[in-house]
């Protein structure tokens, strides 16, 4: 099994390996961006790589938009576009270990990028970042693939499972609006972060 560390994905980054990189904003994540009123919340994009859905929503005027990536490479066109984009929005380092309250996660290719050894471990810091209330939202593979990962499919049945203790799942259904490459294979997922408490030291 790969080790997906930083280095790993800083080589891919550096060797120009980046087929998840679809060169724009996703878009049924700029779908689910026009419909946000609040341009003061805390939005959390991880492995945000290019981060063209950060990009959309600072054009777009909100002012709290945190990305984070592993690959110090990542965030090169971020920056190039977005010279204001405010430096310390830009988290780089392990999502697992960052201590962030936010109102919205925004997921774009992170969830599946990470080992499903991993899923627990996911679900437990997104509930600790999120408010009460606060919402996860964005797209996540609903089929499983054939090939070793990343990235790494599933189906809904489990995520259902996965989530439930912490989440009320608002929607999760297959997306009628992704790019070719992906039709028919993702799930745009929308959870609300119930009152279930998770010990927390943030």
């Amino acid at each position: 099994m790969k080790k997906l560390s930083s280095q790993y994905w800083e080589k891919h980054w550096k060797d120009q390996q980046t087929g998840w990189d679809i060169g724009h904003a996703s878009p049924p994540l700029v779908r689910y961006i026009n419909l946000l009123e609040d341009k003061e919340m805390r939005i959390l994009i991880p492995g945000a790589g290019s981060a063209y859905e950060a990009i959309y929503l600072h054009q777009k005027g909100f002012k709290n938009v945190y990305v984070c990536d592993w690959a110090p490479s990542a965030f090169t066109h971020l920056k190039a576009v977005r010279p204001d984009f405010p430096q310390d929005h830009m988290i780089v380092g392990d999502f697992f270990k960052q201590e962030i309250q936010i109102d919205l996660l925004l997921e774009q290719t992170f969830f599946c990028a990470n080992h499903p050894d991993k899923r627990a471990d996911y679900v437990e810091q997104v509930a600790k970042m999120i408010k009460p209330s606060g919402k996860l939202a964005g797209l996540m593979f609903g089929v499983n693939f054939d090939f070793p990962g990343p990235p790494f499919g599933g189906q809904k049945e489990d995520y259902i499972r996965l989530f439930d203790p912490y989440f009320d799942i608002l929607q999760m259904d297959i997306e009628k609006e992704s790019i070719d490459p992906r039709a028919g294979n993702e799930l745009f997922v929308e959870m609300r972060r119930n009152g279930e408490i998770i010990n927390s030291d943030f």
